[in-house]
């Protein structure tokens, strides 16, 4: 028999598209002020693996990554999810989102997005929105899945991953990195 542990904390993490610069510093102030200060973001790159968003968001869009200090409890993916998706609507203009905002969850083993978008490989939370498998930690490193983003499958993001994986084992667990095996 399994007998039930609680879950250690995780790191939370946010993918960010947006074209406007300003909408961005005002989103990330916004995001500072409800989970605490950041600990890692990174440059702005040019998000160009889909037109889905150019009709709301614009043209040129950005694709940015940034994660938070405090770490947290993953039960919490849901209402974080809720939470930005409350933001991108204070941030809309003419019924149209100028930032997309995608929490997630970092664990040891794991990364997972939230969705308000049910698919098979996609575990229901609450209120609407859905657990997103997005990349497995195996063989010392993140390893996208058939149904991984293009943008989730960057080899950029796949270092910060790691990285910020070491920093929650430290954080968390006061270990020190080591080289895998």
């Amino acid at each position: 028999m399994s007998r039930p542990q609680p879950p250690g904390p995780v790191k939370l993490l946010v993918g960010l598209l947006f074209s406007d610069f300003g909408v961005q510093q005002e989103i990330l102030s916004a995001l500072s002020n409800r989970f605490g200060p950041m600990d890692f973001l990174s440059e702005p790159v040019r998000f160009d693996y889909t037109t889905y968003y150019d009709k709301e968001i614009g043209p040129g869009i950005n694709r940015q990554w940034g994660s938070f200090f405090h770490l947290v409890a993953p039960d919490m993916l849901a209402e974080y999810k809720l939470w930005t998706n409350q933001l991108e609507i204070g941030f809309s203009r003419n019924d149209r989102r100028q930032a997309n905002i995608d929490p997630g969850i970092l664990s040891e083993e794991r990364f997972v997005l939230a969705t308000g978008k049910n698919f098979t490989h996609r575990i229901y939370l609450r209120d609407g929105i859905y657990a997103d498998l997005t990349l497995i930690y195996q063989k010392g490193a993140f390893q996208a899945l058939p149904w991984t983003f293009p943008d989730y499958r960057d080899p950029r993001l796949l270092h910060y991953l790691a990285v910020l994986r070491q920093k929650l084992i430290f954080q968390r667990d006061k270990r020190l990195p080591r080289k895998p095996s």
